[in-house]
């Protein structure tokens, strides 16, 4: 047995337990990828490493999730807030019965970059502009703003913070530096 071969065994003998159970297999795009004939109906594909999987997934009658490291992995330090907040989980997907197939979308956060000295701020307020974009159409996140986003996150920021919750202010590169002086939540 190959390599792959041992991959699809597990990855197929861990869905029939799921499915055996009534429980619902999500596995990551790598499945879709690689065997889409073989995995059940009732799969979830989890699109989390590049963009254009959920049409894919979604075309072929699969649910989705939207988890694009590009945009929503926060652990990706250099992804300013504008791009958290504008990346679209239906981009690609005209079809509205196909649209009614992605579920919602997930930020994720992973170890490498932080300790609990940092976590928290790494996290607040960007995982705030993934929220308001997938509760939010498409129309009033993007293109001309009528309500824009930038003081919304930035008072959503000092409110995390008098409760005690370190959040980075929102503009500053790297996602978490201090501010640039006393008061900045008075500020703005």
């Amino acid at each position: 047995m190959t390599a792959e071969d041992a991959y699809q065994h597990f990855v197929l003998q861990a869905q029939q337990i799921a499915l055996s159970k009534k429980w619902t297999p999500v596995n990551w795009e790598e499945t879709f990828d690689a065997f889409p004939t073989k995995l059940s109906p009732q799969t979830v594909v989890h699109n989390w490493l590049r963009a254009g999987v959920c049409p894919k997934a979604v075309a072929k009658g699969f649910r989705c999730i939207f988890s694009n490291q590009e945009f929503w992995y926060l652990d990706h330090l250099d992804v300013p807030w504008e791009n958290v907040y504008t990346a679209e989980p239906l981009e690609g997907i005209t079809d509205a019965e196909e649209q009614k197939l992605v579920l919602g979308g997930e930020v994720c956060m992973w170890g490498e970059t932080v300790d609990t000295s940092d976590v928290l701020q790494t996290i607040w307020p960007r995982a705030a502009a993934a929220a308001e974009r997938l509760w939010s159409l498409k129309d009033s996140t993007t293109g001309n703003i009528s309500f824009p986003p930038l003081p919304r996150l930035q008072h959503f920021r000092c409110l995390l913070n008098r409760r005690g919750i370190p959040a980075a202010p929102v503009t500053n590169y790297y996602a978490r530096n201090a501010p640039f002086g006393p008061g900045s939540c008075y500020e703005q």
